[in-house]
């Protein structure tokens, strides 16, 4: 991974490669509001903040506490 901060502000295909997705998903996501990852315009591109994608995957991620379950 790359030197991103929480500020940083990610290309379509540097979010979808972060995501494991395609960059037409993320395109798809937008359009159809599956998922509310906000975006940034600048100008016509459409850029992502490295810190709402960290907290979309936070906030997608189930069974949080099993790991902690099994470290005993």
């Amino acid at each position: 991974m790359k030197d991103w901060n929480q500020h940083s502000l990610l290309s379509r295909k540097e979010a979808a490669e972060y995501l494991g997705v395609k960059e037409i998903t993320l395109a798809i996501w937008k359009s159809t509001q599956r998922y509310p990852i906000p975006i940034v315009k600048v100008g016509r591109l459409v850029k992502y903040r490295f810190g709402d994608l960290l907290e979309f995957v936070e906030n997608r991620t189930v069974n949080k506490n099993i790991s902690k379950d099994f470290d005993h």
